[in-house]
């Protein structure tokens, strides 16, 4: 008789949290290898990792997202594809084209960069809204539609974008719907002296990323996922969630979507993971909201979007 057949079904949720818990510690520790800093936003990928969600990075150039997101992927032992966002990029170079074979005299598939483990849309904000349109069937429903024909992508399946701040007249807005469909947007920032100091000693010479390697498997992912997913979320901290999301309705001009609402849980069923703990408590919640849900919110008024999610954190209280 195995352990697992020998184990109380109470026990094997627990072991299965810890076993989580600990892959999520060792790819951190891996990605702060290469990456100085940030282990705030480090976390905050991780978790949207586990909440099966996908991730927008924002921020100046020159700050690390791309080796971030990099770090993150190469973590793990799956496919990673790199798609370079420019003006002229085609929806076709994202998701694949249909090709046809003379020899068969049949057209074949041939897969885009999108299929793959992790794919990191490097400046997504580059593209027209039509490219990036190319990702919003993919972010939702894992699969691509080429020319009427259906494709299932790889599983799991996580979009880590950067976006430019700057040069705003050479890039385009991300359309609403495709913004929502990123369980979350971080910013990096510079980092300070300390930090700074270390970053130059550590790339002067041979790049770290240059000899990471994994430290987990997909499968170590996909049960870590399924741990989050049976992590207990208790009716009244469903009641929480949706209070703040009414409050952001009620205070903004577009307000957090239900879509917002169900990632907000997701990720504090992750960030319980991170504590070892199989249920979710009032103050996972807390720490996942300003990631969440500020960048779904627009606001008529001077009010900010962050302002608008401190407000409802500050004014709703968990029962």
């Amino acid at each position: 008789m195995t352990d697992t057949e020998t184990e109380s079904p109470e026990v094997q949720p627990e072991r299965a949290i810890e076993r989580a818990s600990a892959v999520v510690d060792e790819v951190i520790a891996n990605v702060e290898s290469v990456i100085v800093g940030h282990h705030d936003e480090i976390e905050h990928i991780m978790t949207a990792l586990l909440g099966r969600g996908h991730v927008l990075l924002e921020d100046v150039p020159g700050v690390g997202k791309t080796m971030l997101a990099r770090s993150v992927a190469e973590s793990f032992d799956g496919s990673f594809k790199r798609v370079q966002f420019t003006p002229d990029l085609l929806p076709s170079d994202v998701t694949g084209v249909n090709i046809y074979n003379q020899q068969t005299q049949t057209f074949e598939f041939r897969e885009g960069p999108i299929f793959a483990n992790v794919v990191l849309g490097d400046e997504i904000n580059r593209a027209p809204p039509k490219t990036q349109s190319a990702l919003l069937e993919a972010m939702e429903e894992n699969q691509a539609t080429v020319d009427g024909e259906t494709h299932s992508l790889p599983s799991p399946f996580t979009v880590i974008a950067t976006q430019n701040t700057v040069e705003g007249d050479r890039a385009y807005d991300l359309p609403m719907a495709e913004i929502d469909r990123f369980m979350k947007k971080l910013h990096l920032g510079y980092p300070d002296e300390a930090e700074e100091t270390e970053l130059l000693g550590r790339v002067v010479g041979d790049h770290p990323i240059e000899t990471l390697s994994s430290v987990a498997t997909l499968d170590d992912l996909r049960a870590a996922r399924e741990a989050t997913a049976r992590t207990t979320v208790s009716e009244p901290l469903r009641t929480y969630a949706t209070r703040l999301a009414i409050h952001t309705r009620e205070n903004a001009q577009i307000g957090v979507s239900p879509r917002g609402t169900i990632a907000l849980l997701q990720a504090a069923q992750a960030r319980a993971v991170l504590a070892g703990r199989s249920y979710v408590i009032p103050d996972d919640v807390k720490a996942e909201a300003p990631a969440v849900l500020t960048h779904r919110i627009r606001t008529a008024t001077d009010h900010t979007a962050s302002a608008v999610v401190e407000a409802a954190l500050a004014t709703v209280d968990p029962e």
